[in-house]
C-alpha cells in the first residue's frame, strides 16, 4: 500500500508533545480560506512512499523522540483521507514503541477505516473550524457535523484530545461563537489542551503560485489582545 505525502518535518515542535517527526499528507476535501498548505488540497499532488520507505526515515530521528517523549504526528492536508495508509504506518510504530499523533478536522463520517485507525492512535490534534455551521461553510466550503461528530465520537471511546482553534479577526472571534464552543468542549470528556492558533498569512505566497487570489487579502493578524480575549472567553489558561 502506498500513501500520497506532500512532505516530511524532521524536528517539529508544535504538533504534540515533544520533538516529532511530522509526515504532510497530500489531499484534503476542505477549502479554508486560510490555508497555509493551500498546495495540499489536491489528492493527485504529492510522492507516493510506502510504509516500509518511510520507516528508516523515522528510526533515524528516533533517539530525539524517545528523549524528548516525542512521537510521529500526521498531519495534511486531512490525514482521515488516507486513513487506511496511515493505520499500516501506525501500527508499525506502536511496535517501535513510537507515540502517535493525529493532526486533522474530522472531515469526513466516521468509517471501519477510521475506527480502526483510532486503535493505534494516542493523540488527536483536533481543529475545530467553527462552531456555527453556516459560517463554517463559508470559511472552510463544509458543513461542521463532522467535524464535531469526530469530536463526539473521540470522546465517546476516550481518545485524549488537543482542541485547536484558529483565531482569524471577523471570523472565528464572535464572543458568541466563542461561548458556544466553550459549551462544546465542556460536553466533551477527553480535552486535555486547547490551543489558541493566530492567523497568519505566511502561506498566501503558495496561493499566488498556483495562480489564485489570496482569500482573506487585507484581514488583520491578530496581536497579543485579540489572543488573550479568546483564551478568556474559552477559559484556557
Amino acid at each position: 500500500m502506498v500513501g500520497r505525502i506532500h512532505s516530511f518535518e524532521s524536528f517539529g515542535t508544535v504538533d504534540g508533545p515533544g520533538i516529532r517527526f511530522i509526515i504532510f499528507m497530500q489531499g484534503c476535501p476542505l477549502r479554508c480560506k486560510y490555508c497555509h498548505n493551500r498546495d495540499t488540497w489536491e489528492f493527485y499532488g504529492g510522492t507516493e512512499y510506502t510504509v516500509e520507505e518511510i520507516i528508516p526515515m523515522i528510526k533515524k530521528v528516533k533517539p530525539y523522540i524517545d528523549s524528548s517523549s516525542g512521537g510521529i504526528t500526521i498531519s495534511g492536508g486531512e490525514p482521515l483521507a488516507q486513513a487506511k495508509f496511515v493505520c499500516e504506518l501506525f501500527k508499525k510504530l506502536k511496535e517501535l514503541g513510537i507515540h502517535t499523533c493525529i493532526d486533522t478536522a474530522g472531515s469526513y463520517p466516521i468509517n471501519q477505516d477510521i475506527k480502526e485507525l483510532l486503535k493505534y492512535t494516542d493523540l488527536v490534534l483536533l481543529d475545530i473550524k467553527h462552531i456555527n455551521n453556516e459560517k463554517a461553510i463559508d470559511l472552510t466550503g463544509m458543513s461542521n457535523e463532522n467535524n464535531l461528530n469526530f469530536a463526539k465520537y473521540l470522546s465517546n471511546i476516550g481518545i485524549p484530545v488537543w482542541i485547536r482553534q484558529v483565531l482569524v479577526p471577523g471570523y472565528t472571534d464572535d464572543k458568541f461563537d466563542l461561548l458556544k464552543e466553550k459549551e462544546f468542549i465542556k460536553s466533551l470528556n477527553n480535552v486535555e489542551n486547547i490551543e489558541i492558533l493566530p492567523y497568519h498569512d505566511l502561506g498566501k505566497f503558495k496561493w499566488s503560485d498556483l495562480g489564485e487570489q489570496y482569500p482573506l487579502k487585507g484581514v488583520r493578524i491578530p496581536d497579543e489582545n485579540d489572543v488573550n480575549k479568546a483564551k478568556e472567553i474559552l477559559e484556557i489558561d
